[in-house]
């Protein structure tokens, strides 16, 4: 088995590093995604979106090199570095991982992130307090999470005493942490009792969320986390058997099945960064450019899982197909 792992990761990295970006008669894009997921997708189309609005068509007037790590960070870091090497024009990076490891490879290629935290979240803060100077695109900070984990008593009443809420997170990831510590002073200002157990990986989400279940929790609280996005389908099934709903601050993870979310829109969460990355385009230049906080938010749920649970869900919400 761990033959045929490396066989693999070989095989993923060849195909990298052999795939050229052809003659470099049109300004290019390398798009890294780090994994392959159905939540943070409409990023990626939002990002394309703006690019035609703004007049740049893939094989017209740039080139974009789309990779995917499939959640190797080895692989992530072989698409980088080839990135890097071939001196792309720009590079577009979805999710947290995707942005600090091209931060890390180039201080000179402009990097319009996306579906990605602050710099400071990230622990890509220099001793002036900023990020390096050719970070770009759309970011989000944890202010949303109050909003999102102060809706959960206007959803559900407790089984008994105070409402219980559980959580899992990557205790190896800065964000989840942070979003875990940030959780905890909500629940204590709400008089919720939090239960978080942490993890190193999604390979580990089945075992742990099953444990935390066991702890007589009334709902479960998805956070901010790859680990979380990477294994939901496999949280949502252990919490629906044990009729636990799960509420998030991820808006595509309510398409996926949770109850309800207030979060960025993912899709223009991705078409915010591509405008950005159009104007770059247009003029060759990144002045006036910064890397600027998400502009839309939602307030969604899901109709089946509303049902399920038989839950009345406020009027200011609108439901996801």
């Amino acid at each position: 088995m761990k033959h045929l792992k490396y066989f693999s990761l070989v095989s993923i990295i060849i195909v990298i590093t052999s795939c050229g970006l052809g003659k470099k008669d049109l300004p290019v894009i390398g798009f890294v995604d780090a994994f392959q997921d159905a939540s943070i997708a409409p990023a990626k189309t939002g990002f394309i979106d703006a690019l035609k609005k703004n007049g740049f068509e893939d094989g017209k007037n740039i080139k974009l090199a789309y990779r995917n790590a499939q959640g190797s960070i080895p692989t992530l870091t072989q698409i980088v570095n080839f990135f890097v090497s071939k001196k792309v024009d720009l590079m577009a990076t979805c999710t947290t991982l995707s942005s600090i490891t091209a931060a890390q490879k180039t201080k000179t290629i402009p990097i319009f992130m996306m579906v990605s935290p602050t710099v400071k979240l990230m622990n890509m803060e220099g001793a002036d307090g900023k990020g390096q100077a050719n970070l770009f695109g759309a970011v989000e900070d944890l202010n949303y999470i109050d909003t999102s984990f102060s809706n959960i008593p206007n959803f559900i009443k407790p089984k008994a005493g105070k409402l219980v809420v559980g959580m899992i997170y990557n205790q190896s990831e800065p964000q989840s942490v942070d979003a875990k510590k940030r959780i905890q002073a909500d629940a204590d200002k709400l008089n919720i009792t939090l239960v978080a157990l942490p993890l190193n990986s999604s390979a580990e989400a089945q075992l742990v969320t099953k444990s935390l279940l066991g702890k007589n929790i009334d709902a479960f609280f998805a956070n901010p986390d790859n680990s979380v996005f990477a294994s939901f389908e496999t949280i949502l099934k252990s919490c629906d058997q044990q009729n636990v709903p799960i509420f998030t601050s991820e808006a595509g993870l309510v398409q996926r099945g949770a109850v309800a979310a207030f979060g960025a829109d993912i899709y223009q969460w991705g078409y915010q960064a591509g405008e950005q990355a159009a104007q770059f385009l247009k003029t060759h230049s990144t002045a006036g450019l910064q890397s600027e906080m998400v502009k839309v938010r939602r307030r969604v749920y899901n109709v089946a899982a509303a049902k399920k649970y038989h839950i009345t869900v406020p009027p200011n919400f609108e439901a996801v197909k």
